[in-house]
């Protein structure tokens, strides 16, 4: 059966095998299998639900021929801008800038979505893919078939299954761990747990909720529902995130159990894309209560995995400002810890999040550097740092400069966290 379809100014391919391996590479890769749709004015990708997961303009007005719209999982779009490739990397360790039609926490970027070329996309692209499927040039029952698909697709309908991603609306991921960016943050989420330990008065991004485990078969039902939404385009998958907050928290045994049972019914083995790749969030007292046991259960399962945990500060003024219930003390146990994880165990990295603000005490940044550089005698490869900016929609030039100034006196891998939900 024919696969591609050439009219004029149309051009469509039905199949098209993308990058199988997460690679960090300054020119942009599509990961994945997927079809194209291009036209005079546009380029469309459609996953193998027929579901519309990029998009770029190709006149003049587009702001660069290699930045793209990507649209989430969750229905975001996202525009891709190669920050003209100054400074993007050292900042974020990618290549390209996310920027957000929500408000998030990044210090730098532009507005594309307030651009006409980027907001036209975003209104027609569907429209633009009804008159393509009603076209009387398009002959071919395969390449229509594939066009009603794409084209019964919605926008609404596709909103639809963004929210079939939950059993319930609170649970959606709010923020992902900052190492999801090593998958282009192409995760399936699998709750495992719901709320938080601590509720952190300055944390814009958790539910309010108090911490709760699933059961086994709450989970068995989310992997349900997750197959289902995720249909036949599983297969360009090779990630899953344990949510919500605090999944280290859960009993050791449902960890692993939901970390084993989503590598089994998503088929990770035959995954298009290489390796398989599991992520966390963790707090301070689930890092410190956590047994070595899962961490070697962890290590020897068929995953590169990633837990990243919030410690903010090792400064008690600056805890008690930014309201969270931890001790410096704790802190620097918990610094410390994962220092000892990262060199005992291949395969798994624990990542940390601290915060940075000029707003914070004076002790902040002192006490910051003593852990991260000073307590440290070389640099390390594994234990990444990310510093997470308080101030939310504010870029800016000066706070760079700080972070510039920190990543260069630091010991471990450090960047930027940009809030990203899926």
């Amino acid at each position: 059966m024919q696969e591609t379809f050439t009219h004029k100014n149309l051009n469509i391919n039905l199949t098209i095998n993308g990058a199988n391996k997460y690679t960090k590479i300054s020119y942009p890769l599509k990961y994945g299998m997927y079809s194209e749709i291009e036209t005079r004015e546009f380029i469309f990708h459609f996953n193998l639900n027929h579901e519309i997961i990029r998009a770029k303009g190709k006149n003049k007005e587009w702001i660069h021929p290699l930045e793209w719209l990507k649209r989430t999982m969750g229905n975001d779009w996202i525009y891709y801008s190669s920050g003209g490739y100054t400074g993007v990397f050292e900042a974020i360790g990618e290549y390209y800038l996310p920027n957000f039609q929500y408000p998030t926490n990044a210090l730098t970027g532009g507005r594309p979505f307030k651009t006409r070329a980027v907001d036209k996309i975003i209104r027609t692209w569907h429209s633009e893919l009804l008159k393509i499927a009603a076209s009387a040039c398009v002959t071919n029952e395969k390449i229509k078939a594939f066009l009603s698909n794409a084209a019964a697709n919605s926008p609404d309908i596709l909103q639809k299954k963004a929210d079939a991603l939950y059993s319930d609306p609170k649970e959606r991921v709010t923020v992902l761990p900052p190492d999801a960016r090593h998958v282009d943050y192409n995760i399936i989420p699998l709750n495992i747990s719901t709320g938080c330990l601590y509720n952190c008065s300055f944390c814009r991004v958790k539910t309010g909720c108090t911490f709760r485990e699933k059961t086994k078969n709450e989970i068995n039902e989310e992997i349900k529902r997750l197959k289902q939404v995720y249909a036949k385009d599983i297969v360009n998958y090779n990630a899953v995130f344990l949510g919500q907050h605090d999944a280290l928290n859960a009993d050791k045994r449902l960890v692993l159990y939901a970390a084993e049972k989503a590598c089994a019914e998503f088929n990770f083995k035959n995954s298009y894309i290489q390796d398989n790749y599991l992520f966390l969030f963790g707090s301070a007292d689930s890092l410190l209560h956590a047994e070595t046991d899962l961490f070697d259960k962890l290590n020897r399962m068929d995953y590169k995995t990633y837990i990243n945990i919030g410690l903010e500060s090792a400064d008690q003024e600056t805890l008690d400002h930014i309201g969270k219930p931890l001790t410096e003390k704790k802190v620097r146990q918990a610094f410390q810890t994962i220092r000892k994880i990262n060199t005992t165990f291949e395969n798994i990295e624990i990542t940390s999040i601290f915060v940075m603000d000029e707003s914070l005490p004076s002790g902040h940044m002192p006490s910051f550097m003593a852990l991260a550089s000073e307590s440290t005698p070389k640099l390390q490869s594994k234990g990444c740092i990310y510093l997470s900016p308080l101030a939310v929609n504010a870029p800016s030039r000066e706070k760079m400069f700080t972070f510039n100034r920190i990543k260069a006196a630091v010991r471990f891998p450090t960047y930027l966290y940009i809030i990203q939900r899926l």
